[in-house]
């Protein structure tokens, strides 16, 4: 695997050897030939026997690869004005407030209506925070990533935050289509273009209106889900302050089957007629069905190969679960979170959850709970969180990093 600026490629053990029907959960999307799953390492890797004596990662790190780091210095977030309870969705199925929040943990939502209606203008609202937060002008930023399933424009959303925010250098901007996952994807690949790039000021935006896929109608699925938009600011800085220590990503394409919205056709527009030339021409229109998800699958993906990620992650940064200061799960079911951090020994004080609030957000999930975290004052300069994002696709990683 040919090495690139701060990275390289090196073969480490499986922690526990399991059999998943939803594919076997790798630490890595790669395998050697002799079935022993490869690495990729952002060289940040932290000596084992300084860890060991209780050294911060900043403090015990062997000297890396990189030329540069980068590091978390501003977030923000945004939501729609309009609140959905459990009881007012109890209005529209049969459900009640304690058959959603016992299963879930969710009691309300935030819903785009009226004049809330882009999810655009969340995005540039949630990334105005991060820039203000990180005392960096719009003309500074040099790129601008959309993690967003649900773009207003088919050919992607990110030139319109960019647009929004008013960036007069025209930085580039581009979506990444990841669902749930998409804000790790979105954290990863910031990383990858400060620290080989030669960028110095990334925003990565998490933004998601999964309402309007929703069926309404079918209370498995209409309960869960939220709107909203959450950003970070992602910084070059020197290696000794590089705050991103490991991470972890993979994708199972066999398990979309449990989570998806899928292409459907339209009636085709019987003015056009058919000339008979060639059959089936022109094409039916299509649109995206509702989202489609059997819940007790995902659950078990979740519950099975989200603590192993992290663990992978942590085996990258040299630390273990003892050593981070906060778990923040993607926010998609209160049981999963629980379940997981029963996993990793995490005490429920460490754990970084407001699913209560806004249901599932899907990207926005981890960066909105993020910002509220660190402007009530929980997450402080110098704190270490191990983060996770798992959904459709199936994707699924993880990230090891610090705070400031």
């Amino acid at each position: 695997m040919a090495n690139t600026s701060g990275f390289f490629a090196t073969s480490v053990p499986s922690l526990r050897t399991r059999n998943f029907p939803l594919g076997a959960c790798f630490r890595s999307g790669f395998r050697s030939s002799d079935r022993i799953p490869k690495v990729i390492f952002c060289s940040s890797s932290i000596g084992a026997e300084k860890v060991s004596s209780g050294a911060s990662p900043s403090e015990s790190r062997v000297p890396r690869i990189l030329t540069r780091g980068c590091k978390l210095v501003g977030c923000g977030s945004a939501v729609p004005s309009l609140q959905i309870s459990n009881d007012d969705l109890a209005k529209l199925v049969d459900t009640n407030d304690e058959w959603i929040s016992v299963r879930t943990g969710i009691r309300n939502r935030r819903v785009i209506a009226g004049k809330d209606g882009s999810l655009t203008a969340l995005a540039a609202e949630a990334a105005r925070g991060a820039l203000q937060m990180a005392q960096v002008e719009p003309d500074d930023v040099d790129l601008v990533l959309m993690c967003t399933s649900t773009p207003e424009d088919l050919f992607g959303n990110a030139p319109q935050v960019q647009k929004a925010l008013g960036c007069k250098r025209n930085p580039l901007s581009y979506d990444i289509t990841a669902a749930c996952s998409g804000f790790l994807l979105g954290l990863v690949s910031a990383a990858c273009h400060i620290r080989g790039g030669g960028f110095s000021n990334v925003l990565v935006i998490g933004a998601d209106a999964l309402s309007r896929y929703v069926d309404w109608s079918d209370r498995a699925s209409c309960i869960l889900f939220g709107d909203a938009a959450g950003a970070v600011l992602l910084q070059a800085c020197d290696t000794e302050d590089d705050g991103l220590f490991g991470f972890d990503l993979h994708s199972d394409g066999d398990g979309q089957r449990h989570l998806n919205a899928g292409i459907k056709e339209k009636e085709t527009d019987k003015s056009l007629g058919s000339n008979g030339f060639v059959a089936g021409f022109p094409p039916k229109n299509v649109s995206y069905s509702c989202i489609h998800m059997n819940g007790k699958e995902v659950f078990r993906f979740a519950v099975r190969c989200v603590p192993q990620s992290i663990e992978a992650a942590l085996q990258q940064a040299g630390l273990n679960a003892s050593n981070i200061d906060w778990l923040l799960l993607h926010q998609a079911n209160q049981r999963i979170i629980d379940a997981v951090a029963a996993r990793l020994e995490v005490p429920s004080e460490r754990v970084i959850s407001n699913l209560a609030n806004y249901g599932n957000t899907s990207a926005a999930s981890i960066p909105l709970a993020l910002d509220e975290a660190v402007r009530s004052g929980k997450v402080k300069a110098g704190h270490t969180i191990a983060t996770s994002g798992f959904g459709a696709g199936l994707t699924w990683g993880s990230a090891i990093l610090r705070w400031g």
